[in-house]
């Protein structure tokens, strides 16, 4: 399978995915500005299957889907933890996380717990700026997740959820050889399996 770079070379790859970027926060801003309340409900049905698996969330920034809601009630059955980035260029580290429990500021304006307690998750509940129905996703830009995840699934099998509005679908998608696809992506209206 030729990528993206292969064809149009670093530079252009790097001009695409800024522009696509552009594009999917401005769709996820008008999702997250108009979205009701249970956008939740699809991946709490997902994770149901799972309880007491350990699981990685997110603390949501700026326009990102919530995922606390189902983390909450996943936090009552087993480990839950969040990521805690630990330098440019390095596999994220997820640190336990409890609905009530203190937290300090972390890189990127993401809260973390006060006290790192590190484990090694088996399911990541993983955000994005825009997914594709192949099961790819684009990030931040910083390779944080494609790092995080092949060091997870060259240790066990590791399910990577997209968590999206599904306004952030895009048709193709600019992809480098070292884009890990994810196993799953939820919206709020729907459950993408792949």
């Amino acid at each position: 399978m030729a990528t993206v770079e292969t064809q149009l070379g670093h530079d252009a790859l790097t001009e695409l995915k800024a522009a696509a970027r552009k594009a999917a926060f401005a769709r996820r801003k008008q999702a997250f500005d108009s979205q009701r309340p249970g956008a939740s409900g699809h991946l709490a049905e997902v994770l149901a299957g799972y309880r007491g698996v350990p699981l990685a969330g997110y603390m949501p920034i700026r326009t990102e889907i919530d995922p606390l809601p189902v983390m909450s009630e996943a936090a009552a059955h087993g480990p839950v933890g969040v990521p805690v980035i630990q330098g440019a260029g390095q596999p994220l580290k997820f640190s336990r996380w409890t609905p009530d429990g203190l937290l300090r500021d972390g890189p990127f304006g993401a809260k973390v717990p006060e006290v790192d307690d590190y484990f090694e998750p088996e399911i990541l509940i993983v955000p994005l700026v825009s997914f594709d129905r192949q099961g790819n996703r684009l990030g931040y830009g910083g390779g944080f997740y494609d790092r995080t995840l092949e060091l997870l699934r060259s240790k066990r099998s590791t399910m990577a959820i997209g968590f999206a509005f599904g306004a952030q679908e895009a048709g193709v998608l600019p992809l480098e050889p070292t884009d890990q696809p994810l196993d799953m992506i939820v919206t709020e209206t729907a459950i993408l399996e792949f």
